[in-house]
């Protein structure tokens, strides 16, 4: 699994990590509580164009719905289709071109490593368990609408579209023998929140988001593992971790 290793050190330093980021969160709280207060990046809003990177730490499953083959005789052993929930995580820049005081356009290019299980449960109490690994290069196009800012802090919200692609096509095509199969291409529609924390040298905005698939991924296969389906759509919620000027 390409990126369950990377995964299993983020999580053995998950502790770390969360340390990090309250801290990163509690130093502008305690410095408006120790004499003068420190406006920092007074003239970062002025700015037309930001750049910046962003790690992601996501939550996806695929959303199952059925076909009406699912309830014929044909598939009468099969007793459930079951899509689960899996980590990963995404690495991306961040473009943020300012069109007014309180809106800005975010171009978000990234990539980001999926792996989705799905049971096939039978009837005789067998399971066959799929696990469908991709590596999506993604190029969110999001609106941001920011309220003032207070002293250290403002709130914002996003929302907007995110074109994907598969680029993992030759591992997937070997791996592709009996296995339940998606497509290559992909668009999500995404809304989130966050807040920006200014800090004396750059910007620091936790953000969630959530993420809906707005294209069916399901491929036919060969195997039968598509009978019963009628599409599979992405869901995903993702904590980004952004650091900007």
């Amino acid at each position: 699994m390409h990126s369950t290793h990377i995964w299993d050190l983020l999580h053995l330093h998950s502790n770390k990590i969360s340390k990090c980021l309250l801290l990163l969160m509690l130093i502008p709280l305690s410095s408006m509580g120790q004499g003068a207060f420190q406006y920092n990046l007074p003239f970062s809003d002025a700015k037309q164009l930001h750049y910046g990177f962003s790690i992601g730490l996501h939550n996806s499953s695929l959303q199952l719905k059925y076909s009406d083959k699912f309830v014929s005789q044909e598939m009468d052993s099969v007793h459930s289709i079951m899509p689960g929930k899996s980590f990963g995580f995404s690495l991306g820049f961040i473009t943020d071109l300012r069109i007014a005081d309180q809106f800005n356009i975010r171009v978000l290019p990234k990539v980001s490593f999926y792996e989705f299980p799905v049971d096939y449960n039978y009837t005789d109490g067998r399971i066959d368990k799929q696990l469908i690994e991709a590596t999506f290069v993604e190029i969110p196009v999001l609106f941001k609408y920011k309220s003032e800012r207070h002293k250290n802090f403002r709130v914002y919200f996003i929302g907007g579209v995110a074109p994907g692609l598969e680029v993992s096509g030759k591992k997937r095509k070997e791996q592709s023998d009996n296995r339940l199969l998606t497509n290559d291409f992909n668009v999500n529609m995404e809304l989130g929140f966050g807040i920006d924390m200014y800090y004396p040298l750059f910007k620091f905005s936790p953000e969630i988001r959530f993420s809906k698939g707005l294209l069916n991924l399901l491929k036919e296969d060969e195997y039968g593992y598509s009978d019963g389906i009628e599409s599979l759509k992405m869901s995903v919620v993702t904590l980004y971790i952004q650091f900007s000027d």
